[in-house]
Formats: structure tokens, C-alpha cells, sequence
């Protein structure tokens, strides 16, 4: 009777895998692919920790170690997010930090790339600098709620579909995946969530013409592509949100404009 100890002890070998990393050093040099060799890695590990792994190797090794965004690792902060074989973090539907080694197999050649967006310029290897985002937010301006008491939840009644379409467009957390996975390198599933979520609530009408204006205004002048419809946004973002959003933008832009609305200079 064989054991079952070489089967435990097989299934417990960690991954020998290839990878070819861009490597830019500053947005004023040239950048280039370059291949690193891991090993022992296991397959429950985050993509994030097997690049740790790496940078623990080029660390030892007297190299410089790969940049690459991160914070809180959850998947809420939206701060991670490569491609990976020419996906938008990769082969499944959620942020890089969320994707696990398992996806992979031993053996395998695996291409790390930083967004590719001409708004989204290189800062230094997988880093790159999305404060274009930032701008888009900005442009749309506040609201005019006042502040002090926050008043009774029911004294303005939302519809439930409403109020449902508004989380969903709400949970944007801007990684900038639909940016990297469009063909035009389109902010528009990015810009329809954050119009969106405020345009279908009480408290976001006041200045609901002059915000879809002006933040689609701004993400022209920020370079990003036109939407084609061509769905790569939907299907990479990790929170699914749905280009259901990006309707309601037009439809909001529109009416913004026939209503005399125009953008700030």
C-alpha cells in the first residue's frame, strides 16, 4: 500500500515560476522588460506577497527592489492594480491584492506590467501616477447639504432601485482597471460611478448639471480616450460595476447641456 505522506508533502511543494517585470527607473528614462526567477512559492500567497518575495530576493542580492502600489491589501483601497498577461490584475475579477498564487501554475511564465494609459504616467516600475483621477473628483464640485444635525432617515424617501444603484455605482474604488483594460484607455466607467451615485440621490441634485459636466470636461483635458462601448471596463473592474453607469452619465450630460449647462474654463 502506498503512503499518502510523498502525496502531502508533493501537494505541499511551493511554485517555481518566471517573471518578466517592467522595469523604468523614472518617467525621463526608458523602460524594459526584465525576467527574475521565484521559487517555493505557495499557492495561497497574494500576488502582492510573491512580488515581497521577489523584493526580499533583490534586496539580498544587493538589487533594487520592484515598485509597486499597495496600502491596505483588502481590496478596498483601490491603491494596487498591475497587469498581468496582458490583464487588468489579473485572471480573475478582483483587485491584485485579492488574487491568489493558485491561479497559477507551477512552471509558469507570468508578464508584470504597469497601467497602460498615457494619463497614467510611469513613476517608477509597476508605479504609476493616477492623481488624474483625483482631478476628475475634484471638478465635480461639492454639495450643498449643511452640516450639523444629520436629519431623520426617512424624512426624504429614495426608491429602493435608486438607493440599490447608487451603492453599487458608490463602491468605485478607483484602482483604474477600466482605464488600463479599455482599448481607448476610457476613465468613462470610472467618471459615470462617481456621477452616478450622487445624480440618483436627494442630496446630489442641486449641482447635478454642473458636476456631469464638468468632470467629464476634465477627464478630456486629462487625456483619457472615448468610451466605444466596448465593455473591457466592466469585465475588469473588480467591483463589477456595471456600464449601466455609464448610460446614466449620458443621459445626465445630455440633459445637462440642453439645459444650458457648460463646463468651467
Amino acid at each position: 500500500m502506498q503512503s499518502s505522506v510523498g502525496n502531502t508533502d508533493a501537494g505541499k511543494r511551493g511554485m517555481n515560476l518566471t517573471l518578466r517585470i517592467w522595469r523604468q527607473k523614472d518617467p525621463s528614462v526608458k523602460g524594459k522588460m526584465v525576467s527574475y526567477k521565484v521559487t517555493d512559492i505557495s499557492p495561497d500567497m497574494s500576488f502582492l506577497e510573491m512580488l515581497d518575495v521577489l523584493n526580499e530576493q533583490l534586496i539580498m542580492q544587493g538589487d533594487d527592489p520592484v515598485a509597486f502600489d499597495h496600502d491596505c491589501r483588502e481590496g478596498i483601497c483601490g491603491m494596487c492594480g498591475v497587469m498581468i498577461n496582458g490583464e487588468a490584475h489579473g485572471p480573475q475579477q478582483t483587485t491584485t491584492c485579492q488574487l491568489h498564487m493558485r491561479s497559477f501554475k507551477d512552471g509558469d511564465k507570468i508578464d508584470i506590467e504597469p497601467w497602460r494609459a498615457s494619463p497614467f504616467p510611469v513613476i517608477k516600475d509597476l508605479a504609476v501616477d493616477r492623481r488624474a483621477f483625483d482631478r476628475i473628483i475634484q471638478a465635480g464640485g461639492y454639495i450643498s447639504v449643511p452640516t450639523g444635525t444629520a436629519p431623520e432617515a426617512h424624512a426624504t424617501p429614495v426608491p429602493k432601485k435608486d438607493s440599490d444603484a447608487a451603492f453599487d455605482a458608490a463602491t468605485c474604488i478607483g484602482c483604474g482597471a477600466c482605464v488600463a483594460a479599455c482599448p481607448n484607455a476610457s476613465s468613462m466607467l470610472f467618471t459615470a460611478a462617481k456621477v452616478t451615485h450622487l445624480g440618483l440621490l436627494p442630496q446630489g441634485q442641486p449641482e447635478r448639471d454642473d458636476r456631469v459636466v464638468n468632470m467629464v470636461a476634465q477627464q478630456d483635458r486629462e487625456g483619457f480616450g472615448g468610451c466605444t462601448n466596448i465593455g473591457e471596463c466592466s469585465h475588469a473592474c473588480p467591483k463589477g460595476i456595471s456600464m449601466e453607469t455609464i448610460s446614466r452619465l449620458n443621459h445626465d450630460l445630455l440633459g445637462a447641456l440642453r439645459a444650458g449647462a457648460r463646463p468651467k474654463s
